[in-house]
């Protein structure tokens, strides 16, 4: 059974090519990193200058003029799809109260950098303290409570910029 793959160059063409037409191309392995190609009675000499094996990025030269090639199959497509991609940036942009409490303490303030799992502020509930942390790298826009409010569950806390 043959597979397919999404092939974008430069980021402008794109196209399909399933792994039988991959597997019957006419190639001889030069060295580690570059091959001799005959395709159509017409030689290609190319070269892998750069490898993102886990975005699957590469940058080829062939005949002296370098692409940057992304190659996809159906499970990257679903994956990117469903949100889950290798490297994805965590997009949080608030904080708010994960369940009803007191805000004993805040440990930032508007403008300040944090870094992902710096400790933000701290909520009692229940009789214990639970330690707020900073879910990725940021600046601190807006602070929307004080030391001493009681807070409700899902109550706004902080903002990110």
């Amino acid at each position: 059974m043959s597979k397919t793959f999404k092939v974008k160059v430069n980021n402008t063409f794109e196209f399909d090519i399933d792994s039988h037409q991959a597997s019957n191309l006419d190639t001889v392995k030069v060295s580690k990193s570059k091959s001799h190609v005959l395709q159509q009675n017409k030689t290609f000499h190319t070269e892998i200058i750069n490898s993102d094996f886990n975005h699957k990025n590469y940058t080829v030269k062939v005949n002296n003029n370098s692409y940057t090639v992304a190659i996809h199959d159906a499970l990257d497509e679903l994956i990117k799809a469903m949100g889950f991609e290798v490297g994805a940036t965590k997009k949080v942009n608030d904080i708010k109260a994960p369940m009803p409490g007191l805000i004993l303490d805040i440990n930032v303030k508007v403008g300040q950098e944090v870094k992902e799992n710096d400790a933000l502020l701290i909520l009692e509930a229940m009789k214990m303290e639970n330690v707020l942390t900073s879910p990725r790298d940021g600046i601190i826009k807006s602070i929307s409570v004080n030391k001493g409010n009681a807070v409700e569950k899902n109550q706004l806390l902080i903002v990110f910029e």
